[in-house]
Formats: structure tokens, C-alpha cells, sequence
């Protein structure tokens, strides 16, 4: 696993906005204050052009979009990170650059769409990649513990992380754009086993959405990935932004049958982004009429990996060590 550069003080951090950009005004407000702040604590910021377009939930047209992501792999920086999420990054990758990537590892960082980039990145050419924050997060006015300890892990600080105290069900309308999380419900991790999990191995997942989109696809390297690193095993993290409990079960078979799950060794599952469903009221149900039953592991969920934030910072393609215990959570990175 390659494992680039961390931030140094004075370092360059490119800003891409290979999904969306800025779509109201708030968001423009936030991409400003994070260019700021992040400025303010010793970092040089250059930004997408498209960072404050957003047409149709894209910053630009997809050719456009993959060659400003390009451009910046040839940059003198050692972290992109990606504007905001989104819907169609996948409209992108036919253009990207893969091997200028290959040849020139960056840490590329993103959250929820931006996985269309993380996941083939990581599984195909081994190179690890950070999912938990897009640059909007850093515009937030008060840094909750989860964005300073992403930007501890990017400088090079790989701290073991805690389960936060409390999640934010819905979100609240903003009126400035710059407030953080609207903290309500308390953080409980459970696992279906309904006792203590412990799980060690090579960690990969994002949001599940757009893995699914790309499952099968040519920038699919899971079978490769599985197989460098089958003595490691291997743990799933998913983050569910909108898929339906009936759709999550029939992506679930998907994966098992592309084989995602031959090498695994546990699954950890966020708090879904949105709970809909015609049959089932809870995720444990619906984890246990998924084909995940019949693979006798360790099952985590409703964990700090979620759209209903805060998140964890998952460094892609490292070793992981997840603990799940009364409630508590915890995971913890070695890079090798």
C-alpha cells in the first residue's frame, strides 16, 4: 500500500470540485471561511475555478471536471481534497488521468460522492485515500472533535479515534452557512451479534451508493485488491446516504456475488442517511435478511461513519483495529 506525504506547515492543498460546487449562497460562505481558516493555521489553498458553480449538481461539465483534477496531479502539492459531494463524479472517471495518478500518489480526501474517485483509486492502484471530510467541512465556523481529528490524521498524527457523545439526526436551516453539526441524538454502535466485536484487517469501503454504481465496472479493483491482501483480511466500512433497506439487502447480494465479501473478516455499517423502507423498521432486521447472515462475521452498525454526522476519518487501505463495546466505539490505523 503506498501511503503519500502528510501536510507539513507551508504545504499546498489543491481543492477540486469533481461533483458538485457551491449551490446556495451558504455554501459559497463556507468554501470562503474554510479557504480562510485553513489558511490561518499555515496552509497555502488553491482552489477549483468551478468552486462556486453548481449546474444541475455539477461544478461543470465532466471533461472539465477531470481535467482540473488532472492539473492538479501535477501540482507541488501532497493533499487534494474534494470540494463537496454530490451525484455525478462518476461522469469524470472516462477522463481521469489514472496513470499521471499512478505515477504521482497523492492523498486525495473526500466524503460521499467523491468515493467514485477514493474507491478506484485505493482498490485498483493501491494507493491509499482518506474518506470523511470534503473541504466544505472546514468551513464551518466551530471545528467539532471529528474535523480536527481529520486534520490531525493529515498531518500525519494517525490518532486512534472515539465514538463522539452525540449525532445530529436532522439538520437545521443554516443562516450563515458556517454552523457545524446540530447535535441532538446520542452516539450508540451496536453489532448484531448483540456482544462486544473486535475486528483487525485491511480496511475499504465509502459510500455505498456510488460503490454499487461502480461494482463490476473497470474501475472495480476489488478482485485485485482482495488478493494482495487476503492474509490481512478485510473490513467493509459502508456509509448508507439513500439507499432503501430493501435496495441496501439487494446490494448486499451484489457484492457477494462479484465476491467482495470472500477475504472479509467484519462489516461496519453508519447510520443510514435516510431510513426508508416498506418492510423493515430496523437495520438490524434488515441486516440479518441480508446474505451478510449466512457469512458467519462480525456485523457493526449505526457507527460514526455516516451522513448523519459526525464522521470518522477512514484512512482506505490501511490496517484497521475496530472495537465495538457497549455502546462505545473505537478504530485505530497502522500504515503498512
Amino acid at each position: 500500500m503506498i501511503y503519500s506525504k502528510f501536510l507539513e506547515k507551508g504545504d499546498l492543498i489543491d481543492v477540486p470540485a469533481p461533483s458538485d460546487g457551491s449551490y446556495n449562497d451558504k455554501y459559497v460562505s463556507r468554501h470562503k471561511n474554510a479557504i480562510i481558516k485553513l489558511e490561518n493555521v499555515g496552509y497555502k489553498i488553491n482552489i477549483s475555478k468551478n468552486l462556486f458553480n453548481s449546474i444541475k449538481g455539477r461544478s461543470a461539465d465532466e471533461r472539465t471536471r477531470a481535467k482540473e483534477l488532472n492539473k492538479m496531479f501535477e501540482d507541488n502539492s501532497n493533499v487534494i481534497i474534494c470540494a463537496a459531494g454530490g451525484e455525478f463524479l462518476i461522469e469524470i472517471l472516462p477522463y481521469v488521468d489514472f496513470e499521471k495518478i499512478k505515477n504521482n500518489p497523492k492523498w486525495v480526501v473526500g466524503f460521499s460522492d467523491p468515493t467514485g474517485i477514493l474507491f478506484p483509486i485505493t482498490t485498483k492502484y493501491d494507493i491509499a485515500t482518506i474518506y470523511g471530510t470534503n473541504f466544505s467541512s472546514f468551513g464551518a465556523e466551530e471545528y467539532h472533535k471529528s474535523i480536527q481529528d481529520n486534520l490531525k490524521i493529515l498531518e500525519g498524527n494517525i490518532i486512534k479515534q472515539e465514538s463522539y457523545d452525540l449525532y445530529e439526526d436532522e439538520s437545521y436551516e443554516k443562516v450563515t452557512g458556517l454552523e457545524g453539526y446540530n447535535l441532538t441524538e446520542k452516539v450508540y454502535w451496536k453489532t448484531i451479534s448483540e456482544k462486544e466485536e473486535k475486528i483487525k484487517g485491511r480496511i475499504i469501503g465509502g459510500c455505498i451508493d456510488i460503490i454499487t454504481e461502480l461494482a463490476g465496472t473497470k474501475y472495480d479493483g476489488v478482485k485485485e485488491f482482495n488478493k494482495r491482501y487476503k492474509n490481512d483480511g478485510i473490513i467493509w466500512y459502508f456509509d448508507n446516504c439513500e439507499l432503501s433497506k430493501e435496495e441496501l439487502i439487494r446490494v448486499l447480494w451484489k457484492f457477494n456475488e462479484l465476491d467482495y465479501f470472500k477475504y472479509t473478516k467484519g462489516i461496519i455499517f453508519g447510520r443510514n442517511g435516510i431510513e426508508t423502507s416498506y418492510n423493515y423498521e430496523t437495520m438490524e432486521e434488515t441486516l440479518k435478511d441480508s446474505i451478510l447472515s449466512k457469512l458467519n462475521i462480525p456485523i457493526i452498525y449505526d457507527a460514526d461513519i455516516s451522513h448523519k454526522g459526525p464522521s470518522m476519518t477512514i484512512i482506505n487501505g490501511a490496517i484497521a483495529e475496530i472495537t465495538c463495546k457497549d455502546g462505545k466505539g473505537s478504530i485505530k490505523f497502522e500504515l503498512k
